[in-house]
């Protein structure tokens, strides 16, 4: 990722920015990906290996309808798309009415799965695997785009990303750094808070996508969104140095002071070889020399 520099003068009612040394977007480790493969942004599939099974399963239950004499019970089906996970129990999700999963996962034992759902391979193989297909298709198509600047035919990919899997992590992402990046703040603003309710938002896989949207979100002037997208991103990664490097650039680019302070202090808790977080260390002492030199 190109290393940009914070200017070196602020506006009377923003703090002064950092040295040039101190660079705006996060540490060369957290560097710009390349444009993620083909099968990245889909729901974890694993076809080739009788180690994880991956399919659709369904559960009849009755519901109740209506109330008083016109009360009455029905039956219902319910798809649910199936995950192995690595402890051998499974993660369901709910299908959507476009056959792609969606909402929070609930593990389950896999004589649970067995025993109360009934498999429907002949639907994930032609209903819910052409979907998650179709999504990851767009999805790389608007990423390639995106990565040539051409963000209108990004746009455009991530839109058909999104009428299938509105919960898709990299559409979300995708198309937000296109809004960001052409200044369309509501929209982007829009993106913000329906990324910070995706439970998969903030997971490893993806740490590349949240760490350029956060950079970005603040190189906006989003920092008050900046702030709370990276204190989310804290909460899976507690221990990652990076994220409160970041979370001090965008308090302190709304001048919290204290803030600052206190993420900087427990970066360099974690890492006391930062070196970014070791010059914004200096800096914010010679800023207070300066100013009280100057009164």
């Amino acid at each position: 990722m190109t290393k940009a520099h914070p200017p070196k003068t602020a506006p009377a009612a923003a703090p002064a920015a950092p040295p040039a040394a101190v660079p705006a977007a996060a540490p060369a480790k957290e560097a710009k990906a390349a444009a993620p493969s083909a099968e990245a942004g889909a729901p974890q599939l694993d076809v080739s290996s009788a180690k994880h099974l991956v399919s659709v399963f369904s559960k009849e239950s009755t519901v109740k309808i209506g109330t008083g004499t016109t009360a009455r019970i029905t039956k219902q089906m319910m798809y649910y798309y199936a995950a192995e996970r690595a402890d051998g129990k499974f993660d369901l999700q709910a299908l959507s009415l476009t056959n792609v999963p969606f909402g929070s996962k609930t593990p389950v034992a896999r004589e649970t799965l067995l025993k109360d759902y009934m498999p429907e391979p002949q639907k994930y193989n032609k209903e819910v695997l052409p979907a998650m297909r179709e999504v990851t298709k767009c999805t790389a198509t608007a990423d390639r785009h995106r990565m040539k600047g051409e963000t209108f035919s990004a746009e455009f990919e991530y839109g058909k990303a999104l009428k299938i899997d509105v919960e898709n992590v990299r559409a979300n992402f995708g198309i937000g750094l296109c809004y960001l990046s052409r200044g369309d703040k509501d929209k982007a603003r829009q993106v913000f808070e329906r990324v910070c309710g995706l439970e998969d938002a903030f997971q490893a896989e993806h740490k590349h996508l949240f760490n350029e949207f956060g950079i970005n979100l603040r190189k906006s002037g989003m920092y008050d969104e900046a702030v709370v997208y990276y204190q989310k991103a804290l909460v899976p990664s507690p221990d990652d140095e990076n994220i409160h490097y970041n979370i001090a650039r965008a308090a302190y680019s709304k001048g919290d002071l204290p803030t600052t302070k206190e993420h900087l202090k427990q970066c360099l808790t974690m890492n006391p070889q930062h070196r970014e977080a070791g010059l914004f260390i200096k800096h914010l002492k010679k800023e207070a020399e300066a100013k009280k030199g100057g009164k």
